[in-house]
């Protein structure tokens, strides 16, 4: 008999569904089954080339020694202005940016300096699938305030007020949303940060890594509003925005006690990223944004039919994205009908038989507070997406065309 005893933290930790369902797509396609995958959550795209360019003249310029722990003073410095400028957040110095192992890290860091045990973290659902986990190991407990198709998405303020308590610590915000795309307009964030200056115990961790990936959205950062630049901490990083994803180059930034406790976190569980991948990080903040826009309008192209063609269809209910490169569709519209025997009561049963049957991978929406979704990445190529729209066509209809159970 094994004498092994986990943690139970780290025992009651689940897999990343999203990384599951990616691991079991490849499979699929290892075996010969011609599998559309759309579970990954990362541009198509490579990187810009000066990215590139700068990485490589860094390690022939023998950059390929240990950086300070919390970064290149040079690259937050680059990252203080960007947030200055861009971001509205006028009082961050880059002795208040820490530069991590990718945005993922960050979160990861902020979250375990800042939740006790049996404080309250409150994620808005649909959320990103590693936020309740993360919370978990740090001792703390999720709250989950929904959101619904019918909402666009989009928690209302009243939502949130009503799920703060005076154990509340920490409320997550990620907009552009993984995995639903939603963007907060400037409306909607001010009413949030009306509910949140009311709260003054509370922190914000505002997840804006897609900040970039808009289609005719302005991005707004919750930090630059009026009384809670203190107490957010913002967290971002290159992986969507530039397609630098295996770079894994991310960075938070906040007021200097939340810093250094991450800088503390940082240094005892990986010390800097890449000093390579920091000097790619400088270039890609002193480029123009042309690569970038090239890379939106593409997504926005195929945003526009691959979210069309879903929309239309019958049980199906799609508020289409602003922003980021996933849809969320709701498809409570076809549970009790069946496939070649097969019956569809759940959006996992739904999404497994997608894959088995019509060899279209999503990634349920279960593991994002949204049961009754599933989200599919369009960052993949247009031939890609209409073979899978094709295919989600078709096992819908073959749904509909049979008779609802019961």
């Amino acid at each position: 008999m094994s004498t092994l005893r986990l943690n139970p933290l780290v025992d009651a930790l689940k897999p990343s569904a999203t990384l599951a369902m990616t691991q079991r797509a490849r499979t699929l396609k290892a075996e010969g089954v011609p599998i559309v995958s759309l579970s990954a959550g990362e541009p198509d795209f490579d990187t810009p080339a000066p990215i590139v360019e700068a990485a490589a003249r860094a390690m022939r310029d023998g950059w390929t020694h240990y950086t300070d722990n919390a970064g290149l003073p040079d690259l937050r410095e680059a990252i203080a202005d960007k947030l200055r400028r861009e971001n509205g957040l006028t009082g961050i110095t880059g002795k208040q940016v820490v530069v991590s192992n990718g945005a993922k890290q960050s979160i990861a860091q902020v979250i375990l300096a800042l939740t006790r045990p049996g404080d309250e973290v409150i994620c808005l659902a649909p959320y990103w699938v590693s936020y309740p986990e993360m919370i978990q190991l740090a001792g703390g407990r999720a709250v989950v305030v929904e959101a619904s198709a019918a909402d666009a998405y989009k928690v209302s303020p009243e939502a949130l007020d009503a799920a703060i308590t005076e154990r509340t610590r920490l409320v997550l915000l990620n907009s552009p949303s993984n995995p639903t795309g939603a963007v907060y307009t400037r409306a909607e964030m001010e009413a949030i940060a009306d509910v949140l200056r009311r709260h003054e115990h509370v922190h914000i961790l505002s997840d804006e890594i897609y900040e970039y990936v808009v289609y005719g959205a302005e991005h707004v950062s919750i930090g630059s509003f009026p009384g809670l630049e203190e107490r957010t901490i913002t967290v971002n990083g290159f992986s969507k925005g530039y397609a630098m994803t295996g770079w894994r180059l991310g960075y938070l930034a906040a007021a200097p006690a939340i810093a250094a406790a991450c800088d503390t976190v940082q240094s005892q569980f990986t010390s800097a990223p890449s000093t390579i991948s920091q000097k790619a990080g400088i270039a890609a903040l002193a480029m123009g944004r042309a690569p970038i826009d090239r890379m939106v309008a593409a997504f926005r192209d195929r945003r526009d039919r691959f979210a069309g063609r879903l929309a239309a269809l019958p049980g199906v209910t799609l508020p289409v994205p602003d922003g980021a490169f996933y849809v969320f569709p709701d498809v409570r519209g076809l549970y009790g009908r069946s496939v070649g025997g097969r019956l569809v009561e759940s959006a996992d049963e739904f999404c497994f038989l997608l894959l088995e049957r019509y060899h279209v991978a999503g990634v349920p929406g279960a593991a994002f507070g949204g049961p009754d979704g599933l989200r599919f990445s369009y960052a993949a190529s247009q031939d890609d997406l209409d073979t899978a729209a094709d295919r989600i066509e078709r096992c819908v209809a073959d749904l509909m065309a049979s008779e609802p159970a019961g």
